[in-house]
C-alpha cells in the first residue's frame, strides 16, 4: 500500500482474528445444514457480524455486496484475514452533510474534496464504495480485490475501495485523493 506509515497489528487484533476463525469453524456444521452449498459464506457472515456488529451492507448494489461477501469469505477461510465494513452506502443527505462539515473544517470546497466528495460524485451514494477495516484486511483486499472487481482508488485513503466490474480485473489508475481527476460516474 502506498500510505505514509504502516499501522502495526495490535495483539488484541490478532486475538480477535483467532477467536473469530475458531467461531467460524465451530459454526460451519450449522451453516452447512442451513445452506450446504454456501456454508463457508454463511458462517463467515455470522462471525463477522459478531466481530463487527455495527456494519451495514444495506444499500450496496447487488454486485458490490456479492463481491465484498465473496472477498471477505476468501480472506477469512484461505488467509485468516478479517475484513469489516466501516461505511458502505450513504444517503445523499448524509454525504452532503459530511461534505459541508469538511468544507467548514478545511476552509474551501477544493480542500474538502481531498477527503470527501459531494453526493453527486460519491461512490458511497451510488452504493459501490466500501470503507473497510482493519488495516491488515485492507492490505489483503488491495492485493486480492481485483479478482472481485474491488479496487483501492486513492493514495490518501487506505480503507476506501470501490466495486468496478467494468475494469475487468485491471486496477484503475490510483489518484492522490478523491478530488483529483474525478469524473461523475467513475
Amino acid at each position: 500500500m502506498n500510505e505514509p506509515r504502516t499501522i502495526p497489528p495490535r495483539p488484541r487484533d490478532r486475538l480477535y482474528a483467532a477467536v473469530t476463525l475458531v467461531l467460524a469453524v465451530l459454526l460451519l456444521p450449522v451453516a452447512f445444514v442451513r445452506r450446504p452449498g454456501h456454508a463457508r459464506e454463511l458462517a463467515c457472515g455470522w462471525v463477522l457480524a459478531m466481530r463487527f456488529p455495527a456494519e451495514d451492507l444495506t444499500g450496496l448494489t447487488e454486485g458490490a455486496r456479492a463481491a465484498f461477501t465473496a472477498a471477505r469469505t476468501e480472506a477469512l477461510w484461505r488467509h485468516r484475514q478479517l475484513i469489516g465494513l466501516t461505511s458502505g452506502y450513504r444517503d445523499p443527505a448524509v454525504q452532503q452533510r459530511m461534505f459541508d462539515e469538511e468544507v467548514r473544517r478545511s476552509g474551501s470546497p477544493a480542500s474538502a474534496r481531498m477527503l470527501v466528495l459531494p453526493p453527486a460524485e460519491s461512490g458511497h451514494v451510488r452504493g459501490v464504495a466500501l470503507d473497510v477495516r482493519p488495516h491488515e484486511g485492507a492490505r489483503w483486499l488491495e492485493e486480492h480485490g481485483a479478482r472481485y472487481d474491488l479496487y483501492r482508488l486513492y493514495d490518501n485513503e487506505w480503507w476506501h475501495f470501490e466495486h468496478r466490474p467494468e475494469c475487468g480485473g485491471t486496477p484503475p489508475p490510483r489518484r492522490p485523493h478523491p478530488g483529483v481527476g474525478h469524473v461523475i460516474g467513475n
